[in-house]
């Protein structure tokens, strides 16, 4: 009995694992082949927008490097019985049995370059004057917009976490997420204002 219930549990959980990221996958792979006609009409029509605009560039990377993120977050995880069972998370290099962990340093670079090409794709939406229209990249204004939008991603993140029991809900986590994203923001800023001298 005990094997039988084992491997209902693995058959259901291996369903259950990749299962928002296949409907998901269908449902813009079924879109693109009714709204342009066909795969390979889909393909070269793709292609022609990636040639040709550099906003669509941007934005592909952006949702390429989400996606990145939330499979590893989400969707690349077990199912945990306690998602609040390490609540505080860990804030050093070791965890309480002395073991090495490099969470927090994965978790920071992790949401550098999801600060970035953010900034790169909407930079002109999120960081306009919101009197004149114009874009004016001020230090404190790119560092707010960073901390705020990676804070928000990130809640969200640990939100599903927990409604879902995929891992477990870390302040930590949100914590060097956030500083992660907001260092992001700091190096857009800075590579922007190289550029425009």
């Amino acid at each position: 009995m005990t094997i039988i219930r084992m491997i209902i549990t693995n058959v259901l959980t291996a369903f259950y694992q990749p299962f928002w990221f296949a409907l998901l996958l269908s449902v813009l792979f079924m879109y693109a082949y009714k709204k342009c006609g066909g795969i390979k009409k889909a393909a070269g029509e793709w292609t022609a927008w990636f040639k040709s605009s550099g906003l669509f560039r941007r934005m592909f990377f952006l949702v390429f490097y989400t996606a990145l993120i939330l499979f590893r977050t989400l969707l690349n995880r077990s199912i945990w019985l306690n998602p609040l069972s390490n609540v505080i998370g860990y804030w050093g290099l070791h965890n309480d049995e002395g073991a090495l962990i490099t969470e927090c340093i994965e978790n920071f670079i992790l949401f550098i370059p999801y600060t970035i090409l953010l900034l790169c794709a909407f930079g002109d939406r999120l960081l306009a004057d919101k009197e004149s229209g114009a874009v004016n990249v001020k230090f404190v204004r790119t560092v707010w917009i960073s901390l705020k939008f990676t804070f928000i991603f990130s809640f969200a993140i640990e939100f599903l976490q927990l409604i879902f029991m995929l891992g477990t809900w870390q302040l930590s986590d949100l914590v060097y997420n956030t500083l992660g994203g907001t260092a992001g923001g700091i190096i857009y800023w800075i590579c922007y204002k190289i550029r425009r001298k």
